[in-house]
């Protein structure tokens, strides 16, 4: 349908503005909804048993779903609404300017846009007055487009000497382009509106959350103008703060339902709103590479779906968990804070290193080690919050493209990444509440490096009063005092098995390299009269001897305090505060590889993590059960032919229960602990119904795995077993039994009689 100027003149785009914040309040209540559900409903169902219980779990789930798809839609809706009514409103002045200006002068605009003229000017030949007229817009030629107008209106060649005939039909020319341009609009928004319809029955999945990831990309664009170009993405987080604080409750409700990529992204805005806007957007995001096969698509969504996981189901007495950053870009962006940056007076933040990317990996471990770094923070101040910051591509060891493998060999990554995380800790000065926060950079592996770029740029990293480095390649200084927080507040941990910081020097290394290449021809050469596997074999020995004779003259002439990236932190020249770490597995000769040691800083997180699920589930139990630890074990995760190593190994946990348990009481205490797994939002994934033998499986969020098992003499033992970690050695466990140590060939069997679990009559009613 072909729009008249008297239908654009008469509009009332106040009425698209009104139905914009009707769908914005169906967005507000599907929120609030959502909101209920999943805070109180669904949390009033844990250690419910039975059918009924899990199937309204389950229909709750679905129903939080839906409220979250409703959510964002509408929110796209009223956007849509909002930004079609202001590009026409811009047409709509400018139709009522040009219809204004024809009005002073005395025109006529005609129903069909032409534009009526009076008589004026003069005949050369006859003296009389040139007659009126009526003209019609018209295109201008290429070859005039852009040309400049006379102030009057005249044409830049005139071809009337009636001086009213350009003036009309510059006026004219005017109603015709704004009329084109608000039929753009019109079609344009149809298109967009008609693309935010729901399927019949609204049954959330995968496909229906990348549709709505298409529905936000086509929002997005038309909303530019209108909205996107109003976000201070060029300005410092500080005065984005500044900026975010000023929008009414309306403008940010708008932005986050449209832009919550940008906004959560966004340094400066609140650590609640960048969370809820990334929430938002790891759903599209996950609608989006679900419809996508390539292998990187898939590698980020099994860790987005494992981050998604642990938002939905936290685990009791952890710090709450805030997403304030993701992203599909690269290799995959994720910052994820325990504990809330903005009223915590503790904050860390951590950069992992080589070989990180946003996979299941990232989610399982460094999440952990964020988590585990919070809840120890914690122990000594409450107001504690850790934060592990992948906002940049680390190098990938092996790397998708061949010639990439040597990015760790250069400083590229880590320069690109400095600036990255120094706005990121800008954003953290800004929004933190408190006066005077203390605020700490860790890196490790790679992440250090990244680190000590980002503290050798001017000003240092904003806010920071300590840096902590383990596992440092070196940072490109040569004293700790260039870092910007003194000497006495920076802190390195170096196994002396770790690899990376053992790293030579580049000198070394090219010598290495230059004396295993001459020392390969020399050995192939001389094995050659050998034949064939002579020139091979010789190539190899000779390569190795030279390498090894090349690092030896090198290390000769170098500095000792030297190692690939500038001065080893580790060393008393660098001038930093070492602190005590475990040594780890010697490359190669223990552990199973070369770089075992070199994150080993970490394994013993994973362990404790296990150590702690086994004292929450024993403090569940009432009357309390007497238990002494088990032996527990590690083992490494394999995969690929013949169970080739990974060079990950899980750890477990074991604890014996001590007080005899009769076979009355059996299924109350396996119910008990079954009830308290659930109501903390771990799985059951088995039960074993054996009468003599029974078990519970379950896991965690943070894919723990749990086991209660009935063993010999009806004796209980309770597991916890790590996901596949960085595999290294792990510390026992230091929590103290509560009764003492049994000597004796394990499993020694239960000797604590109890009032209750010892009974040989069934468990009274109401118990």
């Amino acid at each position: 349908m072909t729009m008249t100027w008297q239908q654009l003149r008469d509009l009332k785009t106040q009425e698209f503005t009104e139905a914009a914040t009707a769908w914005a309040d169906a967005s507000t209540r599907a929120d609030a909804a959502r909101d209920r559900i999943s805070v109180g409903m669904i949390k009033s169902l844990e250690g419910q048993e039975g059918m009924s219980a899990r199937s309204a779990n389950d229909r709750l789930k679905r129903l939080d779903r839906n409220f979250d798809y409703i959510h964002t839609e509408c929110g796209l809706i009223r956007t849509t609404l909002n930004s079609l009514a202001h590009e026409l409103s811009e047409e709509q002045v400018r139709l009522k300017a040009a219809l204004e200006e024809a009005s002073e002068r005395g025109y006529t605009v005609h129903a069909d846009g032409s534009v009526q003229y009076p008589q004026g000017g003069e005949n050369l030949l006859t003296k009389e007055p040139v007659p009126g007229g009526s003209v019609r817009g018209v295109d201008k030629p290429l070859y005039l487009q852009g040309a400049d107008t006379h102030p009057l209106g005249k044409a830049p060649f005139p071809t009337n000497a009636n001086p009213h005939h350009a003036v009309a039909q510059e006026i004219a020319t005017r109603i015709m382009d704004v009329l084109k341009a608000a039929q753009g609009v019109d079609s344009r928004f149809t298109q967009a509106l008609n693309r935010l319809k729901a399927p019949d029955g609204l049954e959330v999945t995968d496909a229906t959350w990348a549709d709505a990831a298409g529905d936000a990309a086509v929002v997005r664009k038309e909303a530019a103008d209108y909205l996107r170009d109003t976000i201070p993405e060029g300005s410092s987080p500080a005065d984005r703060n500044s900026w975010w604080s000023g929008l009414t409750d309306d403008q940010r409700a708008e932005l986050l339902a449209t832009y919550p990529d940008v906004i959560g992204s966004l340094d400066g805005v609140p650590s609640e709103v960048r969370d809820e806007a990334n929430r938002d957007n790891l759903a599209l995001l996950m609608g989006k590479l679900s419809e996508q096969d390539d292998e990187k698509s898939q590698t980020q969504l099994a860790g987005m779906r494992s981050i998604d996981n642990q938002l939905r189901n936290p685990l009791p007495g952890d710090p709450p968990m805030y997403l304030l950053g993701i992203g599909d870009q690269g290799g995959g962006r994720a910052i994820v804070a325990f504990g809330n940056p903005d009223t915590s007076r503790n904050v860390s933040a951590y950069v992992p290193g080589l070989g990180t990317a946003l996979d299941a990996e990232f989610a399982r471990n460094d999440v952990e080690r964020a988590r585990a770094t919070a809840k120890g923070a914690q122990e000594h101040d409450k107001s504690s919050a850790s934060i592990v910051w992948l906002g940049y591509d680390a190098p990938q060891l092996p790397a998708e493209k061949v010639l990439d493998n040597t990015d760790v060999m250069f400083k590229e990554h880590a320069e690109k990444g400095a600036p990255a995380y120094n706005q990121f800790m800008s954003g953290i000065s800004a929004t933190n509440q408190n006066p005077d926060p203390h605020v700490t950079a860790i890196g490790h592996s790679y992440g250090s490096l990244t680190v000590g770029q980002a503290a050798l740029q001017s000003g240092g990293i904003p806010g920071v009063d300590d840096i902590v480095l383990v596992g440092n390649p070196g940072t490109g200084a040569q004293h700790a005092d260039q870092l910007g927080v003194g000497k006495e507040h920076v802190y390195v941990g170096a196994s002396d098995h770790d690899p990376v910081s053992m790293a030579p020097t580049k000198v070394e290394s090219g010598a290495m390299l230059g004396g295993a290449g001459v020392g390969a021809v020399a050995g192939g050469v001389a094995g050659s009269v050998l034949g064939p596997l002579g020139t091979v074999g010789g190539a190899i020995i000779g390569g190795v001897a030279g390498g090894v004779h090349g690092l030896v003259v090198a290390d000769a002439v170098t500095d000792d305090s030297q190692i690939y990236f500038g001065r080893d932190p580790a060393h008393e020249d660098f001038g930093a505060n070492r602190f005590m770490v475990d040594d780890g597995p010697l490359p190669v000769f223990q552990g199973s590889g070369p770089m075992d040691a070199h994150s080993n800083y970490f394994k013993q997180q994973g362990a404790e993590r296990a150590d702690a699920i086994l004292q929450e589930t024993l403090a569940a139990v009432q009357p309390e059960l007497k238990w002494n630890h088990g032996p527990g074990g590690s083992a490494g995760c394999t995969k690929g032919v013949a169970g080739a190593a990974t060079g990950t190994g899980a750890a477990d946990r074991v604890i014996a229960i001590m007080t005899v348990v009769s076979e009355q009481r059996r299924g109350a205490l396996l119910g008990v602990i079954e009830r308290d797994w659930k109501s903390r939002g771990y799985k059951i994934t088995g039960v074993r119904n054996d009468t003599e033998v029974p078990a519970i499986y379950a896991s965690t969020p943070d894919d723990y795995t749990l086991t209660v098992k009935v063993g010999g003499e009806g004796q209980f033992f309770l597991t916890a077993a790590t996901p596949c970690l960085t595999d290294s050695d792990v510390q026992q466990p230091t929590t103290k039994p509560n009764t003492p140590d049994r000597k004796g060939e394990y499993p020694v069997r239960p000797d604590v009689q109890d009032e209750f679990w010892s009974a040989t009559t069934p468990v009274p009613s109401g118990s």
